[in-house]
């Protein structure tokens, strides 16, 4: 019996080295395909301007075409879905944002995927700074003066934002949580529609990425009040965060690259690193930063993946903290 057991022993121990060696083998023949990555937005978003740009430079340096597919809809849902039934062959990818794989746990009661379940983590892409702005007929200059306003008369001041279950919209309500202050929520489905509306004056504040303000900004038709990144941001060094006024405060949008759950992990650490090669490219760099994205230059698989777990858990301290219900 004992003989037995340690033969049995030897044979798992050998099939274990030809796995592994089966997994490099074909780790080193990859890529010999054009590569997928399944994006949640439409053609000409955000995301989807970013995902192009990064996906171009990355594809040079594997030496096959990467294609980007739009899967837009359902909060995200339509994209992860088809992302996560993709063969796990290290021929599919998905490029996701927060929403996708953190805040819609918390905003879905049924969530058709797990995104801790469901995926494997590659790498943080770039992280997106949010900017709180007010309309030209705003007669003060920072964020207390509109904190002092907004106090002055709840309820009738608007704030507009993309949704109060959106990214900018939770943003919003975190900081009138913070600042003790109540305004009306108005959704938007589109940032031009919300923008104008905020120039003409039929909102008064507007909580958005700062891609979507910056132009505006710049030309003086509103009026920054705070960023929500942890610093200042290179497009706007003069503009204060909002953890300088609520200590230890950060919010701010990412996009990253996911895999189907089971890709193989020699290909995930090979993707990872080709991606901080391009990352670390000056001019890749800049271009990330005119489009609004922080450029993430340095964390692997692992530390991605405790990244993940640490949003999580902040989420749900930030869900809880503005009552969040899922429906």
């Amino acid at each position: 019996m004992q003989r037995r057991s340690f033969n049995k022993g030897l044979l798992g121990a050998a099939a274990a080295v030809a796995t592994g060696l089966q997994g490099v083998a074909w780790a080193q023949a990859w890529p010999a395909r054009p590569i997928k990555w399944i994006l949640s937005q439409p053609a000409g978003s955000g995301p989807d301007i970013l995902a192009r740009f990064v996906a171009d430079n990355l594809s040079r340096r594997l030496g096959q075409p990467i294609v980007v597919d739009n899967r837009p809809g359902g909060q995200n849902v339509i994209g992860a879905q088809a992302a996560m039934r993709s063969p796990a062959d290290g021929y599919t990818f998905y490029y996701a944002t927060t929403a996708a794989m953190v805040t819609n746990v918390f905003t879905f009661k049924a969530l058709p995927y797990d995104p801790e379940k469901d995926f494997a983590p590659v790498r943080l892409i770039g992280r997106s700074p949010f900017v709180i702005a007010a309309g030209p007929a705003f007669t003060g200059n920072s964020l207390a003066d509109a904190i002092a306003q907004t106090k002055a008369q709840p309820d009738k001041l608007a704030m507009a934002t993309e949704g109060p279950k959106t990214f900018s919209g939770m943003l919003a309500d975190s900081f009138a949580a913070m600042a003790g202050i109540k305004f009306t929520h108005v959704p938007y489905n589109k940032a031009p529609d919300a923008i104008q509306d905020l120039i003409g004056g039929r909102v008064n504040f507007i909580c958005l990425p700062e891609a979507a303000l910056l132009s505006y900004i710049r030309s003086g038709q509103i009026k920054a009040l705070a960023v929500s990144s942890a610093q200042r941001t290179a497009n706007q060094p003069s503009v204060p965060t909002l953890s300088e006024t609520f200590a230890g405060f950060e919010y701010t949008g990412w996009n990253g690259l996911f895999a189907p759950a089971g890709t193989p992990a020699a290909i995930l650490d090979n993707v990872s690193r080709e991606l901080e090669a391009v990352l670390k490219q000056p001019e890749v760099a800049q271009r990330l930063l005119t489009l609004g994205s922080i450029p993430e230059t340095k964390m692997n698989v692992a530390e991605f993946d405790a990244f993940m777990r640490a949003e999580r858990t902040r989420w749900a301290g930030i869900v809880k903290t503005i009552g969040i219900k899922p429906e």
